[in-house]
């Protein structure tokens, strides 16, 4: 038995790890989905608003007009550019949580191994033992009835 607690302490500690990080990978997943939704929504919006401008174009429209437009269109380069970036550091940080759930998925794994082997070994040594005392008993019987025939 004592040599059983310190397994089933790790598989309890590599359970919790994992579960952690099954938790923290959920969180890098929820927030990489929202930084692609704002990029989509930032492109989005940059196209809906290229092709207001360009309906106003055709139209006719103030040069001030234009330039207000231009400008808009450059502070929305510019916010797509910085989420652009925010969603590669969320892409990042989401694979490296995969790669952290999946170590410690593997640790649990190897831990459940050893354990269904240690198990499987007590299985064996518990057969064996149950075999030999068998034995023993018919042998007993045997000698027994041997010596009462004997006798």
């Amino acid at each position: 038995m004592p040599q059983k607690l310190p397994l089933s302490t790790l598989i309890e500690l590599a359970q919790s790890r994992t579960d952690a990080a099954t938790r923290a990978l959920g969180q890098l997943q929820s927030a990489h989905n929202s930084a692609t939704e704002t990029l989509d929504m930032l492109l989005q919006y940059r196209q809906e608003y290229l092709d207001q401008m360009a309906t106003l174009m055709r139209d006719g429209m103030a040069s001030s007009e234009l330039h207000n437009f231009q400008g808009f269109i450059g502070t929305l380069d510019n916010a797509i550019e910085q989420q652009r970036a925010l969603t590669q550091q969320a892409d990042t940080r989401l694979a490296h949580g995969r790669g952290d759930w999946q170590d410690n998925k593997r640790r649990l794994n190897s831990f459940d191994t050893l354990a269904d082997r240690r198990s499987q070994q007590n299985v064996v040594a518990l057969n064996k033992r149950e075999q030999r005392d068998s034995d023993e008993h018919t042998s007993r019987q045997f000698y027994q009835r041997s010596q009462q025939q004997a006798g």
